[in-house]
């Protein structure tokens, strides 16, 4: 089961600057616009923990 367009839609970074999250449905992430983080979707439910998200540089 993939995720609701619809909820892609309004899913915003939890940060302070609530920036828009791009979805990566082949990674099964969603990553901040602003600040780069990046969150995991695990059993198609988004974890937006900021204690649990990595930051771009922990990818390679």
């Amino acid at each position: 089961m993939a995720l609701d367009p619809q909820l892609l839609d309004i899913l915003a970074c939890p940060d302070t600057h609530h920036a828009p999250l791009t979805h990566d449905a082949e990674a099964q992430t969603l990553t901040c616009t602003e600040c780069g983080r990046i969150f995991e979707i695990r059993d198609d439910i988004p974890i937006l923990l900021l204690d649990e998200a990595r930051k771009p540089a922990e990818e390679a």
